[in-house]
């Protein structure tokens, strides 16, 4: 029996089961409208429209099809956007956009429900061509180009990455040397290892291209810069004299992007060609600019473009959506094994296993959707002027740093579970769990290897960490983490295990609730990442002072260390949000709600790093025993709400686009039990042999027994 509820962001009717997420009289109930409400954020009509038009057939991938027929699809939907104004926002207001940085970003996020080759494309031509001459040019650019890249009249490329330097953007081989003579820049690939690889749109569909070489003039170089290259003739669509490339050939997903090599041979380009925001060069190959570091300019540069690792955040988390919908969907009335009836089988979501590897991982969602939503109003801070100091965009970055690597990872992390959790029908091409989860797989290594970015973020923990607190009994971080001045000494002589196991007094109950409170997670997480950014700052001390390849070598023996420090930092971040989010929760019900599965995400971080906590001392082994068995009751206090909290993500069935999450199942499921009912009910069902044996063995033992009576009585 199923009814048909109204979904808070779709307009079409979907099929729920009745009552699988009814807590029941007296439990608390999730307001799914109002949570519903709260996920879509700041942004949230630009989401609804982002949604509405995913939900429409004309954007929606088509599995199956040639990687050449995807490509064709892919830009025809880009027209699409345009037509529809879904791809203006950032742009100035002046040009026909409406300076929507936010705005902007939140809109393109959700195109990843329709297709990740849509949304990436359409990142490629907006959110990096387009962006990079919005910001790195200046108005003379805007108005010559920017008009053209709105409309889609000039597709084109960000060709910075090479063959041989992706991460090391500062290392790129590309030259552009000015000639004064001339007034023309000469852009040049030395050798084969500088070509620029993985280019998306080079391989057909760019007449344009942002090139990012190294700025040579007068005999000096003054780092990489940007340059606005003209590829290919827009009437015949073949390379421009001096310009070459090639396909890079059938990927293992997102394959409606053309992405391609590029290489150029001392080709010329205006002077004016170069976007000069942050560095000129004046007739006479004189260079000037408005920072005078090299470092800080070049960063500052790079930083225009952090856009790309923010929107590949919020796809990320949107992808997850999408999989858990229909994960717990199908769980939800999906029957497995006669558990505990002899005639019923068991719903998949009532097993704890099933519980740990869905609902653990829809807590950490939460955590990471919440986490986005705050880096998203940063982002739209900087990029609107309302906060655009340079620590501001120093925060920027580091945040992005820290929340996309945990967010992709998340999103191929729940992905495979998913797929895994569904079976044979979660490898289905029509569940899109494998689809999905191939499209996603380059986002853990584009716009900025992960492993790379933390190693970015552990810098800059380290930075502020010497900067503000030299002290190494003790750190406390800057900005992102709750300060807590905690002694190492009390932890190193194991008088905290001591304390706590006398604190519990054996009790698990006392135990179990110090780790579900508030500040006692707070305290576990954030002591954690304390100590390892100490621990590695007092091990790296006077580093600065050792010869370069030495200082090399020191930083090296810590790397693991540091990485782990800034995972551990942005999953202190996430655990945050949630719990800032939890303050604007209205509803008494949902709060609970949203407050046992803000403990599953924390005391889930806690089990993973256990070792870590018992190790350093912060955990009893009385306290560490209860973690487990704490984490599984919250299970079962979630599971009645599985449903409504994947219904309040709001992503109706023409963006899950998943047949196992239609209330298809349930009619199986249902028919089958109706089906063996009445087959019992009328009596002329097949007996079933075990039965047959186990009557046998019943009689004979009833014999026995019979027989040893009458032998008793004499």
């Amino acid at each position: 029996m199923t009814e048909v509820v109204d979904r808070p962001a779709g307009k079409e009717k979907q099929p729920a089961v009745v009552g699988a997420s009814n807590p029941g009289a007296g439990k608390p109930a999730v307001d799914v409208a109002a949570l519903g409400e709260q996920l879509l954020g700041k942004w949230a009509a630009v989401r609804r429209q982002a949604r509405d038009l995913a939900a429409r057939p004309e954007l929606h991938k088509i599995e199956g099809t040639t990687h050449t027929d995807h490509r064709t699809r892919t830009f025809s939907q880009l027209k699409y956007l345009v037509d529809n104004e879904a791809v203006h926002r950032a742009f100035p207001a002046a040009l026909g956009g409406s300076d929507d940085h936010g705005g902007n970003i939140a809109g393109f996020e959700e195109l990843v429900t329709a297709d990740p080759s849509l949304q990436i494309k359409a990142g490629v031509q907006w959110g990096l061509f387009g962006s990079a001459v919005m910001h790195l040019g200046t108005e003379e650019h805007h108005d010559r180009w920017l008009p053209g890249i709105m409309n889609l009249d000039i597709p084109g490329c960000f060709a910075m990455t090479e063959t041989g330097h992706g991460s090391d953007v500062a290392s790129i081989a590309t030259t552009a040397t000015y000639d004064a003579a001339a007034q023309e820049f000469v852009l040049h690939t030395p050798f084969r290892a500088a070509w620029k690889d993985y280019i998306g749109n080079a391989a057909i569909d760019g007449l344009g291209a942002v090139v990012f070489a190294q700025l040579v003039t007068q005999g000096v170089n003054h780092g990489v810069h940007a340059f606005y290259v003209d590829l290919r003739d827009p009437q015949t669509r073949e390379f421009l004299p001096g310009i070459g490339g090639e396909d890079d050939g059938v990927k293992g997903g997102l394959n409606g992007i053309d992405n391609g090599r590029l290489h150029f041979d001392n080709v010329r380009v205006p002077r004016s060609n170069l976007l000069n925001r942050y560095g000129n060069v004046d007739p006479d190959g004189t260079y000037t600019s408005p920072i005078t570091s090299p470092g800080r300019r070049f960063f500052t540069m790079l930083g225009t473009l952090v856009q790309g690792r923010v929107s590949l955040d919020g796809a990320a988390v949107a992808a997850s959506k999408i999989a858990l919908t229909a994960a717990v969907r199908y769980a939800a009335e999906r029957r497995q094994f006669n558990a505990s009836s002899h005639t019923d089988e068991e719903v998949l979501l009532d097993y704890q296993r099933h519980q740990r590897r869905l609902l653990t991982r829809l807590a950490t969602t939460y955590a990471v959707g919440f986490a986005h939503e705050q880096l998203l109003q940063k982002f739209d801070d900087v990029f609107s002027g309302a906060h655009d100091t340079d620590e501001d965009r120093q925060d920027l970055e580091t945040l992005a740093a820290a929340l996309k690597p945990l967010s992709t990872w998340h999103a191929l992390d729940t992905l495979q579970e998913c797929r895994e959790a569904c079976g044979g029908a979660g490898f289905l091409i029509e569940n899109r769990f494998a689809s999905l989860r191939a499209d996603l797989d380059v986002y853990v290594t584009f716009e900025g290897d992960n492993t790379v970015l933390l190693q970015l973020v552990a810098k800059r923990l380290l930075a502020d960490y010497a900067k503000e607190f030299r002290n190494v009994d003790f750190g406390v971080l800057a900005r992102y983490v709750v300060g807590q001045a905690t002694g190492v000494a009390i932890h190193r002589t194991g008088l905290r295990q001591v304390a706590q196991f006398v604190a519990d007094t054996g009790s698990v109950q006392k135990a179990a609730l110090a780790l579900r409170d508030e500040d006692g997670q707070r305290a576990l997480l954030t002591d954690r990442v304390q100590t390892m950014v100490a621990e590695a700052g007092a091990a790296l001390k006077g580093s600065g002072r050792l010869s370069h390849d030495k200082g090399a070598a020191l930083f090296n023996q810590h790397q693991n260390e540091l990485i782990e420090a800034a995972q551990a930092h942005a999953e202190l971040l996430q655990w945050e949000a949630f719990t800032e989010a939890l303050h604007n929760v209205s509803d008494p019900g949902t709060k609970i709600v949203l407050t046992w599965l803000r403990d599953l995400f924390g005391l889930s971080l806690i089990e993973k790093n256990l070792a870590w906590y018992l190790m350093n001392g912060r955990l009893s082994m009385q306290r560490a025993r209860t973690v487990g068995g704490y984490i599984n009751r919250l299970l079962v206090k979630i599971r009645p709400h599985a449903l409504d909290l994947v219904e309040a993500f709001g992503y109706g069935r023409d963006h899950v686009r998943a047949a196992i999450a239609t209330g298809a199942e349930k009619t199986r499921q249902d028919e089958a039990r109706d089906y063996l009912r009445s087959q019992r009910a009328s009596g002329q069902a097949p007996v079933d042999e075990k039965v047959l044996i186990a009557r046998s063995a019943a009689a004979a033992s009833a014999a026995k027994s019979a027989a040893a009576s009458r032998k008793a009585r004499g």
